[in-house]
């Protein structure tokens, strides 16, 4: 079975982890994952290419994470943040850990060789064994592209900032007017990325942010097609539980593009391709007019690794009469 996930960073990581629990310990070790990753939160800092997306799903497929957090390295010290503080860099409401330093000045280094982003993340990759895990890692594009966020001068005009500094250092309680993604008109599918997708047998959608991840990667010109066109099923999970988000910021994300918060808003956000859709028991009532909804049996929480792979597992049945 070869499965194709489009993901961000923590829900997707997550979700791709559980699902290949799922698959080794019921029989389908031989079954191959490529996910496609967001880049659009892509940032540089301190003179380095940071990939926080790219870098949560090396560390948490690889048993790196620090599971606390959801992101970054497990057992991390954070001195050359505190040497960087002493000597007034900035900024400082991006933490990097020392060990995390290592993957994005490595990441930087065979950039400024003349690597693409594709050759380096399959370095990283092996690095984390991940090919030893079945499972292949791409970035949505090589093209370097950044994702913005307009917000209100407070004086009756707008500016623009980086979405990291929206989502981490205000947490997103700037109210976004849109989103804007510098350099995606312009950017091409990464290699594989449509063959993955034409060639799977599945398609999944896990619950990662629908308008700063997912929809991220379905900007990238052909990758929407690829998936209207594709006769995978494609079949996803909400990233919403009664119109609120698990973890993150989805919910200011969906306000910022006119859409209602709920299961139903951001399913239809998919519909064109969507073949089924997962909800949470609360939200039983969705209707899409395409796609197929059913209601998971129990909260549709990634507690742990075996709750994740449950969910997982369930999504795959939805697969199984699109794919008859």
């Amino acid at each position: 079975m070869r499965i194709t996930a489009l993901a961000g960073g923590v829900g997707g990581a997550r979700f791709v982890r559980g699902l290949r629990h799922h698959l080794d310990t019921t029989g389908h070790r031989d079954a191959e994952i490529t996910v496609i990753a967001n880049t659009g939160d892509d940032i540089t800092l301190f003179g380095l290419r940071v990939c926080p997306d790219l870098d949560t799903l090396l560390y948490t497929l690889g048993g790196g994470i620090d599971e606390g957090q959801g992101w970054g390295r497990a057992d991390e010290s954070h001195v050359v943040q505190g040497e960087l503080a002493a000597y007034g860099a900035l900024p400082q409401w991006f933490a990097l850990g020392d060990r995390d330093f290592g993957t994005h000045i490595v990441r930087s280094q065979w950039l400024g060789q003349g690597l693409s982003l594709s050759q380096v993340t399959e370095r990283l990759a092996q690095r984390w064994q991940l090919p030893e895990r079945g499972i292949r890692l791409l970035p949505m594009t090589d093209t370097p592209v950044e994702t913005h966020v307009v917000v209100d001068d407070g004086e009756g005009g707008e500016r623009a900032i980086h979405f990291q500094e929206w989502w981490v250092r205000h947490q997103a309680s700037l109210p976004a007017l849109r989103f804007v993604v510098a350099g995606l008109d312009a950017a091409g599918p990464a290699p594989g990325v449509l063959d993955a997708i034409r060639q799977a047998d599945v398609v999944v959608l896990p619950p990662s942010n629908p308008v700063v991840s997912i929809g991220i990667v379905l900007g990238v010109p052909g990758v929407r097609d690829a998936l209207r066109g594709t006769t995978a099923p494609v079949v996803g999970v909400s990233p919403l539980i009664s119109g609120r988000p698990v973890r993150g910021h989805a919910d200011a994300c969906l306000a910022a593009i006119g859409v209602p918060s709920s299961a139903e808003a951001v399913g239809g956000l998919y519909e064109d391709f969507l073949d089924a859709w997962l909800v949470d028991p609360a939200d039983a009532g969705t209707r899409l007019a395409r796609a197929r909804v059913e209601a998971f049996e129990g909260p549709l929480l990634m507690s742990d690794v075996e709750a994740t792979a449950r969910i997982a597992a369930h999504l795959l049945r939805l697969a199984e009469p699109a794919r008859a």
